[in-house]
């Protein structure tokens, strides 16, 4: 639930801190600028300043849940801090309407030496409650904790997800106007998101303002009805959460958009895969000078390594007539391009590719020996190249992914030597199509007999 009713209203906000290089620094400059008051001289500085906002303006209605995204230093936590009022902006300002409650750090608000139980009555009557309010709403508190006896244990004892559970508990419990978010859910298990987000959407069919900070770009897709985008201290984007999204993974990661050339004589309509390949990049087969890592999607924090006899030297990904584009519906079909060099005779070649959750866990791999091709994968002398095509549906859950490429060949033990494994080098997103559980789509159907 929405409405046109303005709860937060932030109008060109801007900060600015003081870094000092040595703590006596800010002692010189603590007499500085009292002798500059008394003799109104010259201002003499002993800092650097660092602007964390310039010129933030931005508003939400209640009952909106709207998505905070950027990526880390970019200014996100110092406005949710403005806006908490636990910071003062240096110039412009924010306004809220009604109880605000916040977690913008993990704990924040707990004293480690108390017990849970008596942490909930502090943060409570931080957030402005009575002993008798928090009477009422204690047992909801605790059973959404669900920390059992741990409840009665100093809060120094917790795990970080013991810490973030009490926390939101008491936070969303009390029906506040506005609910802040700071990455908080990000340390919850599965079942635990489930159930915040479950709360997060009574809350906002209440009337519940909501600003949400994640890094996670199917929660913001997911659950919100807007996004904002922070980069270096500015706004700039704030609109349906999809294109906000892109932007920052466009943004996150260095990409370039690119767009598919217009196709004209032989490459219009019908046109091949081959064909969309060449009106993307006609020399793509033929250039001799490395691309891979100047490519759209290209995951810079890839591990790499092999004894150099082949390489792999540009990729290319379709999601139908788009190359590169910044997010893949779950279940539909990309088409991987891949072109390979050797430096050396070899024999048996082998390409293959391993996709994998951000979190490492394997969803699919496969290679040239594993996988039906047509033929076998030709052998290969100094100087000769080549490009392999692989397509696959991505059959997964909405999230970050990330495929590994290698090429290799066998000894004569028939052992595998690595030529040039480029492992997570390819970043990939996937947006929902169908809901299911799980990191795969089996597709399963049911009906009843």
């Amino acid at each position: 639930m929405s409405s046109d009713e303005l709860v937060i209203d932030v109008r060109g906000v801007s900060k600015r801190y003081e870094i000092y290089a040595k703590p006596s620094d800010r002692f010189k400059q603590m007499v500085a600028s009292g002798v500059r008051r008394l003799t109104r001289g010259p201002e003499v500085r002993y800092f650097q300043e660092f602007w964390a906002l310039h010129g933030v303006s931005l508003h939400v209605n209640r009952g909106e849940c709207v998505a905070l995204i950027g990526r880390n230093g970019s200014g996100k936590s110092t406005l949710l801090q403005i806006i908490a009022g636990t910071v003062s902006p240096t110039e412009g300002a924010a306004t809220v309407d009604g109880r605000v409650a916040a977690l913008l750090e993990l704990g924040s608000g707990f004293n480690p030496e108390f017990t849970g139980l008596e942490n909930v009555y502090l943060n409570a009557s931080l957030l402005g409650l009575s002993r008798e309010d928090v009477d009422a709403r204690l047992d909801d508190i605790l059973a959404f904790a669900d920390i059992g006896d741990f409840v009665h244990q100093p809060v120094k004892t917790y795990s970080s997800g013991m810490t973030v559970r009490l926390a939101f508990a008491v936070q969303a419990q009390i029906d506040p106007d506005v609910l802040i978010v700071d990455e908080a859910l990000a340390v919850g298990d599965a079942r635990f998101q489930a159930k915040c987000f479950a709360r997060l959407k009574a809350l906002r069919e209440r009337g519940t303002s909501i600003l949400l900070v994640t890094h996670s770009t199917e929660q913001v897709v997911t659950h919100c009805d807007r996004a904002i985008l922070i980069d270096g201290g500015h706004k700039l984007d704030d609109g349906e959460p999809r294109p906000v999204v892109n932007r920052y993974l466009d943004l996150l990661y260095g990409r370039k958009r690119i767009e598919a050339a217009p196709k004209t004589g032989e490459h219009a309509g019908d046109a091949t895969v081959n064909a969309q390949l060449m009106d993307f990049d006609p020399a793509f087969g033929e250039r001799h000078e490395p691309m891979f890592n100047e490519r759209p999607a290209y995951n810079p924090y890839e591990h790499r390594w092999g004894d150099g006899r082949a390489e792999l030297m540009d990729f290319a990904i379709f999601k139908g007539d788009e190359a590169f584009p910044p997010v893949f519906r779950s279940g539909g079909e990309l088409s991987l391009y891949v072109r390979y060099r050797f430096h050396a005779d070899i024999t048996r070649p082998i390409l293959g590719i391993t996709l994998k959750t951000k979190e490492g866990v394997t969803v699919y791999g496969t290679n040239t020996e594993m996988a039906a091709m047509e033929g076998g994968f030709p052998s290969g002398r100094p100087d000769e190249s080549g490009v392999m095509l692989c397509q696959f549906a991505l059959k997964c859950a909405p999230g970050d992914y990330f495929l590994s490429v290698g090429i290799a060949s066998r000894d004569g033990s028939g052992e595998a030597v690595p030529h040039d494994r480029r492992y997570d080098a390819i970043h990939l997103c996937v947006e929902p199509d169908s809901p299911f559980i799980g990191i795969a789509d089996l597709g399963a159907r049911m009906q009843f007999l």
